[in-house]
């Protein structure tokens, strides 16, 4: 499901474009410390008449010319080529952080689909469990060893289980659709968990272990981190506005006058020249333009560490959340089997009740709708649990494919 759901999901592909973007552009940021070179060349016509001394000259000039540069201090470009790696590290952050959460929605959609299949079977149970005794009641009705309001009872019972298996049979159809758009197939069709099911525990059992690993490898951590690193980079460049930059040039040009000139005319002529230099660029004066993006910089690094603070908090309180929320989730998970057996015992002893006249139908029809209630419930936990403990590795910054695929071992294919 998950590989179907990387080759259609668009917020997955959208992640990695913008990985290939960010990659790109540190390359773009690279060439400002590569060098550049130009060549140019011309032809042009000149025709020249002068009076006194009598000349009239028409001829052609034709010209070439490279050109090249290296840049050899410029703190600026190197500057520019660090935030672009930046960029493209922040880029991968948010690519991982796209991973994950596309785990966890393929998951959430996959177990909506077998917790709203099991729902309607249960519905679907208790409906035939309604019904049977729902004959039984007028059984005894006509016989004389029950009331009419047995009967009355039992039809409210079956009516409104009807009403649930309809809500149910929707809710079915509107969860495989969703599935079926997440991973762009028709007709999907999740294994359920195998029985008897052993959920698995989290490892290790300790909260502050999670969140200390949530602080070094949360996406979200991560992408406030390297935001800072690129405000603190963003301030450096800034301040390099007062430094000096240094060049190394050279060129070659090639002049050709077939003609000859206007001082030396009628004569074949060629002109090579060679020039390499150092150009020294220093700025005196810029209108306090860079003091003030100094200062505009310091406080967006400011801001950066701020962001970087918020994120570390939110993380850290997620992942305890999360944490609780599956040791909670366990905790349910083993009170709800224990009321299944319990349900399962009361309607048992009521119905045996019933049988002997010691019960009346709608204790029957109670401990029916509690045992039904409990195993939806308990189903619903258990997906929930799952879920939790993905939740949980999310938050952490740890969910991986692998993760995934430890849950198909539960699953009875």
């Amino acid at each position: 499901m998950v590989q179907l759901a990387q080759g259609h999901d668009s917020a997955w592909q959208a992640a990695q474009a913008q990985l290939v973007a960010a990659e790109r552009r540190a390359d773009q940021a690279q060439a400002g410390l590569l060098p550049s070179v130009g060549l140019s060349a011309g032809l042009s016509h000149n025709s020249t008449d002068v009076s006194r001394p009598p000349v009239d000259y028409s001829g052609q000039t034709r010209s070439a010319a490279i050109s090249a540069t290296q840049p050899l201090y410029r703190p600026a470009n190197r500057i520019g080529y660090e935030q672009g790696q930046r960029g493209a590290d922040l880029a991968q952050a948010q690519l991982d952080a796209a991973a994950q959460d596309l785990l966890i929605r393929v998951s959430q959609a996959y177990f909506d689909v077998l917790g709203a299949e099991d729902a309607l079977s249960f519905v679907q149970a208790q409906k035939a469990a309604v019904s049977e005794q729902k004959a039984a009641a007028q059984r005894n009705f006509e016989v004389g060893t029950a009331t009419i309001t047995d009967t009355h009872e039992a039809q409210a019972r079956y009516d409104l289980v009807t009403a649930q298996e309809i809500a149910a049979q929707n809710d079915l159809r509107v969860k495989r659709l969703a599935l079926d758009q997440l991973v762009g197939r028709q007709g999907s069709k999740p294994d359920h968990l195998a029985q008897p099911l052993a959920l698995p525990g989290v490892q290790p059992d300790d909260v502050e272990t999670w969140v200390q690993t949530a602080l070094q490898q949360q996406p979200g951590v991560r992408q406030a981190q390297l935001a800072l690193e690129v405000a603190r980079l963003e301030t450096r460049k800034a301040e390099a506005g007062h430094k000096p930059t240094v060049d190394l040039q050279a060129s070659y040009a090639v002049q050709h006058n077939p003609n000859g000139t206007v001082t030396v005319p009628n004569i074949n002529g060629r002109t090579h020249s060679t020039t390499v230099g150092v150009a020294l660029n220093l700025p005196l004066f810029a209108g306090f333009a860079v003091q003030n993006r100094v200062k505009e910089t310091l406080a967006l690094e400011d801001k950066a560490e701020a962001d970087l603070e918020t994120a570390r908090r939110n993380v850290a309180q997620a992942t305890r959340s999360a944490f609780f929320g599956v040791q909670s989730g366990a905790g349910q998970v083993k009170a709800l089997e224990a009321a299944e057996m319990s349900s399962q015992s009361a309607l048992d002893a009521n119905l045996l009740g019933y049988k002997v006249g010691v019960r009346v139908n709608i204790d029957v029809l109670n401990a029916q709708s509690q045992l039904y209630q409990t195993k939806r419930d308990l189903a619903l936990a258990r997906y929930n649990l799952l879920m939790g403990q993905l939740r949980l590795r999310q938050a952490a910054g740890t969910l991986s494919i692998d993760d995934v695929q430890n849950l198909n071992a539960l699953l009875a294919h």
